[in-house]
């Protein structure tokens, strides 16, 4: 497909059209369909996130608190169970992917290795630097890492 192409196949994706007759703001029959298709969508993702951020808080509590394993590690063993939930969950119900599973999980993964990265940061500032209980900073930075990745799965993983 040429440039002119995607770039007209994606504006139509996005709600307008190409024309000067287009209305302001997308409101075509087609723009409708593709708000509300992207709205089930985030609900969706958001839906799958909250069992996801459920899987990894509660794992993390039972890793930190129950098996006494370091923050850090808990903290990579808990999110990488969320992820592998969210990644099954996103693919069957939210973007209906089910080709290339290992390519997009691979890319998934990757995604939420930066929402590791982004707690364990959290965490070294918050708990180590300021002492503020690792049980609040985990929980704290479950929606900043939720909005940060479902902006990165959509446009990468599930493109």
């Amino acid at each position: 497909m040429t440039a002119p192409a995607m770039a007209t196949e994606d504006m139509v994706r996005a709600g307008t059209r190409t024309g000067t007759d287009a209305p302001a703001g997308g409101d075509t029959p087609q723009g409708t369909g593709t708000r509300t298709r992207d709205l089930r969508q985030l609900i969706t993702y958001a839906l799958v996130g909250g069992s996801g951020v459920l899987l990894d808080l509660g794992a993390f509590l039972l890793l930190y608190n129950v098996a006494g394993l370091h923050e850090q590690v808990a903290n990579v063993l808990s999110t990488s169970l969320g992820i592998t939930n969210n990644f099954v969950l996103n693919a069957l119900f939210t973007f209906g992917k089910r080709d290339r599973l290992l390519r997009r999980y691979l890319r998934f993964y990757a995604v939420g290795l930066t929402g590791i990265a982004l707690t364990f940061v959290l965490l070294a500032v918050f708990s180590r630097g300021l002492g503020i209980d690792p049980n609040l900073v985990k929980a704290g930075s479950l929606p900043l890492v939720l909005v940060f990745q479902f902006a990165l799965n959509r446009k990468w993983s599930f493109a």
